[in-house]
């Protein structure tokens, strides 16, 4: 039975993937006689299909619940008995912090998710509707390779420092401590529609720039592989990444920041300075069955999954 279930919500994912081209992608429609007949019924429309798409931190977390919210009850019915028998869609799509605000604000995804705080601007945007829901706290920890010898040297960076390897002025590890060799310092970020490219910006690199030699990752995890497989690499990753990638074997070293570790409590004390919040934000009023899917989320059992992602939950 459950092999039977687990099918049944891959099946409802292939099929609501094949209606979206790309996360926050506007989709064709046929064209329809607007009446206000028509604009009731759907107002009073059951709503079986629930999308979120945008940052790439938030998306495992989302899409495991969202598998495990479809596999126990497949169809609404057996959610709540008030709603109709109706097969239980739910897709998450990565796409990045900003571009998931954006779906929420032109409605082509009924939530977008972020991995950064949400500008006021965006708020404006979204309408006397908004909600935001916060879901778990990450800290970008200033990570490197657990071969790189300057492990053994130093375990603390300020602020200046930070800033002086990732804009570039700081070129090779030796200039960051006179006993390390004269190797290229290789800089790791998250794509420029990430959120945390935008934490680290405010944070801690302020008016400079981060150097234009620095590769860009597509995700928190790949972000985190890439430092973990270069021993001149220096990165971002974040907290939940960070946790991951070290469950087994640790490959990865995160440094201090300004004399602060970044740990659990440190984070959710604030005392640990570059972090973000990991959350959903919706411009609509929120519909019965989306409720009890965030209901869901903010349960005993969304709570595991947050801290099985290596992430420190808000609730």
């Amino acid at each position: 039975m459950k092999d039977f279930k687990k099918l049944i919500s891959i099946l409802l994912a292939a099929v609501l993937m094949a209606n979206v081209f790309a996360c926050g992608a506007k989709t064709s429609t046929t064209a329809t006689t607007n009446t206000n007949e028509t604009q009731e019924a759907k107002k009073d429309e059951f709503k079986a299909n629930i999308l979120f798409c945008g940052s790439t931190s938030l998306y495992p977390i989302l899409s495991s619940l969202a598998s495990s919210f479809t596999e126990e009850y497949v169809t609404w019915d057996k959610v709540d008995g008030s709603f109709p028998k109706k097969n239980i869609s739910i897709y998450v799509a990565p796409g990045g912090s900003g571009v998931g605000v954006s779906a929420a604000v032109d409605k082509t995804a009924d939530f977008g998710m972020l991995a950064r705080d949400i500008k006021d601007s965006e708020i404006e945007k979204l309408g006397q509707d908004y909600k935001a829901f916060v879901v778990a706290k990450d800290a970008l920890t200033v990570s490197v390779n657990k071969e790189n010898p300057i492990v053994e040297k130093i375990d603390d960076m300020d602020t200046e420092t930070i800033k002086k390897i990732f804009s570039g002025e700081t070129d090779t590890w030796d200039k960051v401590d006179g006993s390390l060799p004269n190797e290229k310092i290789n800089v790791y970020i998250r794509d420029l529609s990430g959120g945390a490219y935008e934490v680290f910006q405010n944070v801690i690199m302020k008016d400079a720039q981060v150097t234009a030699s620095a590769t860009q990752s597509a995700s928190m995890t790949e972000l985190a592989k890439n430092i973990a497989n270069d021993k001149w690499g220096i990165g971002y990753a974040g907290f939940g990444a960070y946790n991951k990638i070290n469950a087994d074997k640790q490959v990865l070293q995160a440094m201090k920041v300004d004399g602060v570790e970044a740990t659990a409590a440190n984070v959710v004390s604030g005392s640990y300075k570059v972090q973000r919040p990991v959350m959903f934000v919706s411009g609509h009023v929120i519909t019965p069955s989306e409720q009890k899917f965030i209901d869901y989320i903010f349960s005993d059992t969304g709570k595991k999954v947050v801290e099985a992602n290596g992430y420190i939950p808000a609730f």
